[in-house]
Formats: C-alpha cells, structure tokens, sequence
C-alpha cells in the first residue's frame, strides 16, 4: 500500500513574540484591532503593511486589512511580498512548503501561482530564507481573520531589481479574487521627530508613485514596494493612506523608533 507524501508545513517562527501563541488571546487580539476600522465596498486590490510586533504596529496593519472585509467573500488568493531579513537572497524567494501555520491554522501556498512565475527573473524556491523570517507571517492572522478559504504565494524579497517584483505583481495579478500585500515598515532607530520627517517623505513618495524617490533607509520593504509603486503606475492605480506613526505612538520609547504606515491602492 502506497503512502501519499505528507504536507510540508512551515511552523510559526514569531509566535509568542510578535504575536500571541494562544489562538484564543491572538484572535482576541486581532478581532480587537480590526474592530476600530470599517470600510466599504470596493475593497483595495493592493496594500501595503507593517510587520512589527502587533503592540507596536498591529492597529496600522488592521487599518489596511479591514479594508479587504466588504470583499472577503470573493478573495481567494493573496500574493505577499516582504523583505528577507534573516537570510541572504538574490531575487524573490517563494517557499518549496505547501502552507505556512499559525496559531489559528494552516495556511495553504497557491503551488500553482508560484509554478507559474517560476521561470521569470530572479524568482528561486527557497525555504530557507522563510524559515525564521517575520514580515509575512506577521500578516497572516490578520487574513485568516477577515478572510475565508484562501491560498497564499508568499515571496521573501532580497537583493532584487524592482522590475522582477513587478514581473512577479503582473502574472499573478489576476482578477477580484486576487490581493497584492506588500509588508513593510518604514525608517530605524530614528528619533520620534526625525522619523516623522522621514516618514512623511516616503508616505509622499508611495502616494506619489515615485520609487526613486524612496532611499534603503526609509523602508526596510523598499524594493517590494518599489515594484508594487511601478505596477501602480502602468495601471493608474490610486493611492490612499490610512495609517502613518512610529514606535513611539504606540508602544515604545520616543528616542528611537520604528516608523510604520499603511496604503490602499484601487
């Protein structure tokens, strides 16, 4: 008798430290932080998010998930894009793993979505640089809360051209039932009042499509969102803000913080 091969799963890297481990208090939590946002139909068809700990940047995320609720019902698939912070990458990494858990459950990867964009430009199968990276998995509970049965096609984003981000955003760009999440937070280590001036010009800049005019160290997602910025031109997106504070807004000292926003692109 034949046995069928088991799932590879990619455990939780962060739980019990970003976020809570005990699926009861992290559903609590994140019900909690999306319960202060309500949107409207049309839901955006790309975001961009941050990906500390949820104490610091949880309510900037919730603002950009809340908007996808009013379409939850359509959405099946979320193409999310972050940088690779533990593991050294050329190009974009999409994981050989057939879902990512959390404490709320599996989460399954689109194969098919990352077999289809496997031969373009830097794009490699690798779970190493998954293995303990936060900025994708941080956003997951946020989407098994306000989605239904979904995939993802989760890539880690290294030393890569924002063209073969774009490329990546284009062929899986689908219909409604496809969102684009781009994961990323802003300046480091700055104080509260030279982040918020760093801040401002980067929100200036996603809001103005400008990629140049986002440098390496305003946003550590620079590259993925500079792919996303491109794709937003040749589709003349629109661009909203719905969040933008630091670390020291929310949980931290005011001395040195981390700069978080959130942005809706229709």
């Amino acid at each position: 008798m034949m046995r069928t091969a088991q799932p590879l799963i990619r455990p939780p890297a962060v739980a019990g430290m970003f976020y809570p481990d005990d699926p009861q208090e992290l559903r609590t939590a994140v019900v909690g932080l999306l319960s202060a946002h309500r949107a409207a139909a049309p839901a955006p068809k790309a975001l961009i998010v941050p990906h500390a700990g949820y104490v610091y940047s949880g309510a900037v995320a919730a603002a950009g998930f809340a908007r996808l609720a009013p379409e939850a019902h359509r959405i099946t698939r979320i193409v999310l894009f972050g940088p690779a912070h533990r593991v050294a990458v050329r190009g974009l990494a999409a994981p050989g793993a057939d879902a990512f858990a959390t404490p709320l459950g599996p989460v399954a990867v689109d194969r098919d979505a990352i077999a289809a964009v496997a031969e373009l430009p830097g794009v490699v199968v690798d779970d190493a640089p998954h293995a303990l990276e936060h900025s994708l998995e941080v956003q997951l509970p946020f989407l098994q809360r306000v989605l239904g049965d979904f995939k993802i096609a989760p890539f880690a984003v290294g030393d890569a051209d924002p063209a073969e981000v774009a490329a990546v955003m284009d062929r899986l760009w689908g219909g409604p039932e496809t969102r684009i999440v781009v994961s990323s937070d802003l300046s480091h280590y700055l104080s509260s009042a030279e982040a918020r001036r760093i801040d401002a010009a980067t929100a200036a800049a996603i809001e103005q499509l400008d990629p140049a005019a986002i440098g390496e160290d305003q946003a550590c997602g620079r590259l993925p969102i500079a792919g996303l910025l491109r794709v937003a031109q040749e589709r003349r997106l629109n661009v909203e803000r719905l969040a933008l504070c630091n670390s020291g807004d929310t949980a931290g000292p005011k001395s040195r913080v981390v700069g978080y926003g959130a942005w809706a692109f229709g």
